[in-house]
């Protein structure tokens, strides 16, 4: 399993000058390439290869004067520009065939100069860590870094990302194996996981209380606009009111990302098995308006994908229920089971309800949770009844000994003669 460990870098002025061209150098060859790829398209070509491409737009252009600082920086960073390239051409290819997962993609653009930029540096380009702890890149130099915790193996590569607010974070690839937890007794810690609104999630015997990053910090942000729109354009009083902005913007992305981590290690650590919904987040923020930018607030995309991950390895059940089951509506309780509970966009602030067959009062998300819950356990036994069945009727264990025959006898004339051979009196002869 692979993983990305960030962190903190802080480089120098040079430094940072240096990084700046290295960035504007990887978004010329990726412009140049596509450039190429998009003329062998028009003129009915095949799309030049990784390899033909970098000759034309790399080793050819750096002979060049319009290109010829190209060679200020490392060739590494350039060669992985190509390739992203072509990674993107993939992806957009099997969106196209159907064959790519998840939303479709679209062809690759020509690159801009953005407030977020990446370069990465691969074995190739003989990087190194430092004995006192410096990150040392090539053509750049040794760069502060502040180590938050022990790498678990050798980094693979490293990418160098300069995110809106200015801060510089390096990206380590590093391959780890998957750390089992003690399992635990799954009767009594396996949980549903019913995220809203109102509560970020509803589990098994608790409730998580929904932060509202975004919202604690929306009249400050909108003062921090007002500022910008203000500002001349181009002027460096409305660069410095972007980055004021920017740097709002990573303290409420810090603050979400730290708090799904800590939570969904809790849940790993507590439960043995989860259940949770699979969402369309993207539509439940299209449909219910002005509650889009509530929506978008929680995360809860993020949320599912960092404790499914976390699942995997750590060695817990992990399992997403259809996002068509009736979680809300349908009565917990499995002697009755009705599909009485609150339907509708209209019934978003009826939280608790009462059945109209028992009579019995519910909590909107506590009985979802417990149907939530049922349903991944109905799943996990359904599952384990078909791996049995396959086993059942599937090929023998142990194979057999061959049977001993017995040899036949050569039949006699008198049996011959019964069975109407040759030689026999037959009746209807």
């Amino acid at each position: 399993m692979k993983l990305r460990y960030n962190f903190r870098v802080y480089p120098s002025a040079s430094q940072r000058e240096q990084l700046a061209r290295a960035f504007g150098c990887a978004r010329a060859v990726w412009n140049d390439a596509l450039r190429l790829s998009r003329d062998a398209y028009d003129k009915g070509l095949p799309r030049p290869s990784t390899t033909e491409l970098s000759r034309q737009v790399i080793t050819q252009a750096k002979r060049t004067p319009q290109r010829a600082w190209l060679s200020e920086v490392s060739a590494v960073v350039l060669q992985q520009s190509l390739r992203d390239l072509d990674m993107a051409y993939g992806n957009f290819f099997a969106s196209k065939s159907g064959t790519r997962k998840g939303p479709s993609v679209g062809p690759p653009k020509m690159k801009k100069k953005t407030a977020r930029q990446a370069i990465r540096f691969t074995a190739n380009a003989r990087w190194s860590i430092t004995k006192s702890g410096t990150l040392r890149l090539p053509k750049v130099g040794e760069i502060k870094l502040r180590w938050s915790r022990k790498l678990p193996s050798e980094p693979s590569s490293v990418t160098i990302i300069k995110d809106p607010a200015g801060r510089y974070f390096a990206s380590f690839v590093v391959e780890v194996a998957a750390e089992p937890l003690p399992e635990l007794n799954t009767e009594e810690t396996d949980t549903g996981i019913d995220l809203g609104l109102s509560s970020y999630a509803v589990l098994r015997g608790r409730k998580i209380t929904s932060p509202k990053f975004f919202r604690r910090q929306e009249r400050k942000l909108k003062r921090a606009q007002r500022k910008v729109s203000r500002r001349k354009k181009g002027s460096n009083n409305r660069r410095k009111a972007l980055r004021t902005v920017a740097k709002i913007h990573a303290r409420i992305a810090d603050q979400r990302r730290d708090f799904i981590e800590q939570e969904t290690t809790r849940i790993v650590r507590e439960s043995q098995a989860v259940s949770a919904e699979d969402l369309n987040v993207k539509g439940m923020a299209t449909r219910h308006g002005r509650l889009g930018k509530s929506v978008q607030d929680q995360s809860l995309g993020r949320f599912v994908r960092t404790l499914e991950a976390k699942c995997e390895r750590y060695g817990r059940t992990f399992l997403k229920v259809d996002r068509w089951f009736p979680s809300t509506q349908l009565r917990s309780n499995p002697r009755c089971g009705c599909l009485t509970g609150p339907k509708g966009r209209k019934a978003l602030h009826v939280r608790v309800w009462t059945c109209t067959e028992c009579g019995t009062r519910h909590d909107r998300d506590e009985n979802a949770e417990a149907n939530l819950r049922a349903a991944g356990r109905k799943r996990v036994a359904e599952t384990r009844h078909e791996a049995e069945r396959q086993n059942a009727c599937g090929e023998h264990v142990r194979p057999r000994k061959p049977r001993q025959r017995s040899k036949k006898q050569e039949p006699t004339r008198s049996h011959t003669a019964a069975r109407g051979g040759a030689g026999g009196n037959h009746p209807h002869l």
